[in-house]
């Protein structure tokens, strides 16, 4: 919540002490450019919750309607120990609602005001915890998009939450003329990294130069540039170099300050390549200044890194796969689906208790008797649990208790493309993908996973000209494309219809190749042959 973007006295007068279905409106707790937020308290409950109130005057506005159930939606994936927590979305009396967790406290630049720049000490605490979060959000391909002091929550222990992760799911093309019209910007000059400046596509490490310079305003009191106006801010995060924090505070271990500045490069590929490295290197410096671990508090790091782990050895296995050869091929890219379906599939608590499992879950045979799946009353309650417990059923269940629900049917149905690819139920998965492919938005995520799915498939079915055909179709909206999974087997997809049906089949493609092999550093690159232009 910025500070000092507050409702109007109307809205306050209007919202304030009424009842919007099961919550009852205490007092505002600030404003953004979508919605207002109100201390609730949730009267089945009896708990205190932060209620996001849609601005009346986009309520009537469907476009904003949808992108806010969509918000919810992004967030509501994020369930992690340092992520604001997303309780429930829904609508009544045509008022939208977000309901999440109040975390009573103050926002670090409030913390800062109290109590001054930090010692390493405090600071390496605070740091780990929001690096944590970026990590999972990373892990669930969000991008942030506006990390600054304002969104990092701290109780009295020194525990933190990282909020508004809600606003991050929004469109990467067009979206200047939707975000201007509610006065919003891509972000907060005094943290935009330099790639939102410039208007392009942004990926985690956007996230970690916004924290680089949140830490740097934590150690040193101040953001490292400043200007009378937001585009004189934005200029220098473009073209200027940050004072080193070593000048500005020599107490300071250079090991801390060294990481501050790299996730101040400039250039995304000089900074930690992911927020799992960030978290690693962390840790690597608190061990060395204070020779003990991370206070038991705090959340283990371990469980990311399997995860992570668990991921490259899943992405080193398809880039080998482009080797391969014939039936061998195909084996190769449905063992690898069984690795990132579950990791697609499972919160990283979850995850551990999959990788120690003597069969995974996923894996559990389609003849098996069905289970009744548990409705809860509201389905972004129903998906939570679904992604708990990662069985057909509860994605299933989804689909059957809330088919008005179109966004979450489409989520359920991009789950259920997983579990049936790790199984190796191509038909049922394909006929998945052609609804999904057949989403109205026509620049949906769901959209483009749906395209790349139906790719893939008929690729692994030798169906290749048809599956080029769908490559054309997918061409323009690419960029919705953010499953890691599905990005690495439209890989195959390409490199594979390349081979059978000569380069035109995959004209347009070499580039994006090109971007898949760079995320694919220390692995085996898919082939893009030079002479492959862009159409």
């Amino acid at each position: 919540m910025a500070e000092g973007d507050r409702p109007s006295r109307k809205a306050k007068a209007e919202l304030a002490g009424r009842k919007i279905g099961d919550f009852h409106l205490l007092r505002s707790l600030g404003a953004g450019a979508m919605a207002e937020v109100y201390l609730a308290e949730q009267e089945s409950l009896q708990r205190q919750v932060a209620l996001k109130v849609l601005r009346p005057e986009l309520a009537s506005d469907e476009t904003y309607v949808r992108r806010f159930h969509r918000e919810a939606q992004a967030a509501a994936r994020l369930v992690h120990a340092n992520i604001v927590q997303i309780y429930e979305v829904g609508s009544f009396d045509n008022t939208y609602y977000i309901a999440e967790e109040y975390v009573p406290g103050m926002n670090l630049r409030q913390w800062l005001q109290r109590n001054g720049p930090p010692n390493a000490k405090t600071a390496l605490i605070i740091m780990r915890q929001v690096a944590a979060a970026l990590v999972k959000a990373s892990e669930e391909g969000i991008v942030h998009r506006d990390v600054k002091p304002e969104n990092i929550l701290l109780n009295h222990t020194l525990a933190v939450k990282v909020a508004d992760f809600g606003l991050a799911r929004v469109r990467p093309t067009g979206e200047g003329v939707e975000l201007t019209r509610v006065g919003m910007t891509m972000g907060t000059p005094l943290y935009m990294s330099p790639e939102q400046v410039e208007g392009k596509p942004l990926d985690s490490r956007s996230d970690i130069y916004s924290f680089g310079v949140t830490c740097y305003h934590l150690l040193a009191g101040e953001p490292p540039f400043s200007g009378e106006t937001p585009l004189a801010v934005a200029v220098q995060h473009l073209k200027k170099r940050p004072e080193p924090l070593e000048s500005l505070r020599p107490d300071l271990p250079a090991a801390l300050c060294r990481v501050v500045h790299r996730m101040l490069e400039k250039d995304p590929a000089h900074r930690f390549p992911s927020a799992v490295d960030l978290l690693r290197e962390l840790r690597r410096i608190y061990l060395e200044e204070f020779g003990d671990d991370w206070p038991e508090s705090l959340p283990d790091v371990e469980t990311t890194e399997l995860t992570t782990a668990a991921r490259t050895q899943a992405v080193e296995q398809l880039g080998r796969l482009m080797k391969a050869s014939g039936a061998s091929r195909r084996r190769m890219v449905l063992a690898t689906s069984i690795v990132l379906a579950a990791i697609a599939s499972f919160s990283i608590g979850a995850a551990v208790a999959y990788w120690g499992r003597s069969e995974p879950p996923l894996l559990a045979s389609a003849d098996a008797p069905r289970l009744a799946v548990q409705r809860f009353d509201s389905s972004v309650r129903q998906i939570l649990h679904a992604r708990f417990v990662g069985t057909e059923e509860a994605w299933k269940a989804v689909i059957e208790y809330f088919p008005d629900q179109t966004d979450d049917v489409a989520l359920a149905k991009s789950q259920l493309v997983l579990i049936y690819l790790s199984q190796d139920r191509l038909e049922e998965a394909l006929k998945l993908c052609d609804e999904l492919a057949a989403e109205s938005d026509a620049e949906s995520e769901m959209r483009a996973f749906g395209l790349a799915g139906r790719c893939g498939i008929l690729t692994l079915q030798g169906r290749y000209q048809e599956s080029a055909e769908t490559l054309n179709e997918l061409w323009p909206i690419r960029s919705y494309l953010r499953n890691p999974f599905m990005r690495q087997l439209l890989a195959y997809a390409v490199t594979t219809n390349r081979e059978r049906l000569g380069l035109v089949s995959a004209r347009g493609w070499s580039n994006w190749l090109e971007e898949q092999n760079v995320k694919l550093q220390g692995t085996e690159a898919i082939p893009s042959p030079s002479g492959l232009d862009n159409p």
